[in-house]
């Protein structure tokens, strides 16, 4: 699919080695981006990413090493990067680990790494982005949120998950509200099941999980220039799915 002209902007997706952010740095690279491929852990398969992103047309890649629930390895790789490429244009927050346990059987610590991983990565990442953007008077940030997580999705399995999603889409409006003039628009995309996730239920809408491609999509939208008045917004990419028991 066709996206926009991304040749002269610095892309950086969050979690980027692996998954739906790989696809979505990707996708990136095919419209010319400098990508920065993000990881924790996963060295080996970020390099993989960033020889991808080349051979797909990124006008440059590199990888980058931080832990997005830290102050200072967010503010380390983000130094690195405009280093490298030049200040962040485009900031996807795809980081966010989930639990799909019941709440009550969670270990402490795995409680805190969901709620940290998405909502502080989130806000860690957009605080270390946004000088430079206001600086620049020019700035893409899209979060990952979660299909019907503005609606109150709730469930005793998985209960951080919805928690940190629901502050995810918070945040975006906020700080769409408060980039009005600045340039910037804040938007989020939100899937239900995805390809590659680790349990599909037993009846998916349409037959079938969101594919990367659905997330791509509106990927472009939010990335195109003539998207710049649509700030704030959340688009779900869930097939139709309605959660609701009648």
């Amino acid at each position: 699919m066709d996206g926009p002209d991304l040749s002269e902007q610095t892309v950086l997706v969050t979690g980027s080695a692996k998954g739906v952010g790989r696809e979505l740095l990707l996708a990136t690279a095919d419209c010319g981006a400098r990508t920065a491929v993000h990881y924790h852990t996963s060295a080996d398969a970020a390099r993989e990413v960033a020889d991808a992103a080349r051979d797909r047309g990124a006008s440059d890649a590199m990888t980058v090493q931080g832990d997005v629930t830290d102050p200072e390895s967010v503010n380390g790789l983000f130094a690195a990067v405009e280093a490298e490429l030049g200040s962040v244009d485009v900031l996807v927050n795809n980081v966010g680990d989930f639990a799909p346990a019941h709440w009550a059987d969670l270990e402490f610590e795995t409680w805190n790494r969901v709620l940290e991983t998405n909502i502080n990565g989130t806000y860690l990442c957009s605080r270390r982005a946004l000088p430079e953007m206001r600086e620049n008077g020019y700035g893409r940030i899209v979060n990952i949120g979660y299909a019907s997580s503005e609606q109150g999705l709730v469930s005793p399995t998985n209960f951080p998950y919805f928690v940190a999603k629901a502050g995810v889409l918070m945040f975006t409006r906020m700080l769409a509200a408060d980039t009005q003039t600045d340039g910037i628009t804040v938007n989020a995309i939100s899937p239900y099941v995805v390809e590659n996730s680790d349990e599909f239920p037993d009846e998916l809408p349409r037959g079938r999980p969101a594919s990367f491609e659905d997330l791509v999509q509106p990927l472009y939208f939010f990335l195109d220039p003539e998207s710049e008045y649509i700030s704030g917004e959340n688009l779900e990419v869930d097939g139709g799915w309605l959660p609701e028991t009648v």
